[in-house]
């Protein structure tokens, strides 16, 4: 038995961690997928898990709190890990909650961290369209949702469906340069590789290899850089509120990876009780009949004059943060940059070169 595997039995973390930590909408997903398909890799069962933005263990003891991390996150989130592989989590959340990664980093003295940004003339309004087809948002254009940011701030106009009130504070979010910086101050600079979308999106390969080169990991043989979860519409908005938080008996039509990011094990029966399956299936066809392709995300002059006036300040803070110029995230808009420069393919053939099917 090597040394790895005796820190294992004892309890102790012997493997590499790395998260992805955000913002949201600039790539993670895409990066979680190509990481996950790495050799040297071990993914969490969900991308996101957000295990330790959603608990505060600054006052737990830390006997405590290494316990835990491994029986309550390892065990949870990465129950097939092997010894030697990193650990890969790729909670975006982390990002506005720095002050709560004390329990990892005590556990992985050598965690890194991926922080992805993008320009906020972007981010906010492909953020708005997956909050509005997730059901966070009942709000179906951007330009209305941005003006109710100061309702929603004192807790009106909030929809009763949405499970946490800084989702809809799109201002607050796309202030990239104070949460970089803040991230910095906590863990390190010296952890953090930031992810320009830009430069993942125009050119994604030589991106992911300098993203390998600082995680200590060896080259991969991934030939193919199509984005995921690129941006979708619906076709009823009241239907996607059903599907996605359903009013009643939302244990049973949840997802799996849902029920594990709630800390619900899905071997615990509920997925085979009678009946239950075939809802599930409903529910995932309905679901996929209900997706259609995004509208266009084109900002007005007023709504882009008024994004730029709350954020430009922050632009310029994270210009000089990366020590590179993002002015021109500001200015008259461009068509929207994909990952590759190609559209998404279809789910069927993103599960066959994932190696699924």
């Amino acid at each position: 038995m090597d040394c790895a595997q005796i820190r294992e039995r004892r309890g102790e973390v012997s493997t590499g961690w790395c998260s992805i930590v955000g913002a949201p909408r600039c790539g993670t997903t895409s990066l979680a997928r190509y990481l996950g398909g790495h050799p040297d890799v071990c993914p969490a069962n969900v991308k996101e898990p957000h295990y330790f933005s959603r608990r505060d263990f600054r006052a737990v003891p830390a006997e405590k709190c290494k316990r835990l991390v491994k029986e309550e996150y390892l065990e949870h989130f990465f129950p097939g890990r092997v010894p030697g592989a990193m650990l890969l989590d790729g909670s975006v959340s982390y990002l506005y909650a720095p002050e709560r990664l004390q329990p990892a980093l005590s556990a992985w003295p050598d965690a890194k961290f991926i922080i992805a940004v993008r320009n906020p003339l972007e981010m906010l309004p492909s953020l708005h369209q997956r909050h509005f087809c997730n059901g966070d948002e009942d709000v179906s254009d951007f330009e209305r949702a941005w003006s109710l940011v100061g309702e929603r701030r004192h807790g009106r106009r909030i929809p009763r469906t949405c499970v946490d009130l800084r989702l809809l504070d799109y201002e607050e979010i796309g202030r990239l340069g104070k949460y970089v910086r803040k991230f910095f101050d906590v863990v390190g600079r010296e952890r953090c590789f930031v992810s320009v979308f830009d430069d993942l999106a125009d050119e994604p390969a030589a991106h992911y290899s300098r993203i390998l080169e600082f995680l200590g990991l060896p080259p991969d043989r991934r030939d193919d850089y199509f984005p995921y979860r690129a941006s979708t519409g619906i076709r009823s908005p009241l239907l996607q509120r059903l599907l996605k938080r359903p009013p009643v008996a939302r244990k049973l039509l949840s997802s799996e990876s849902a029920l594990r990011r709630d800390g619900i094990a899905v071997r615990n029966g509920l997925g085979t009780l009678a009946g239950v399956p075939s809802l599930k299936a409903l529910r995932k066809q309905l679901l996929k009949w209900n997706r259609t392709t995004a509208p266009p995300r084109v900002l007005s002059p007023r709504l882009r004059a008024c994004v730029c006036d709350a954020l430009a300040e922050d632009v310029a803070n994270l210009s000089a943060l990366l020590e590179r110029d993002l002015s021109h995230w500001l200015t008259p808009e461009a068509p929207l940059p994909t990952i590759g420069g190609e559209s998404p393919p279809p789910p069927e053939m993103q599960l066959r070169k994932a190696g699924r099917l």
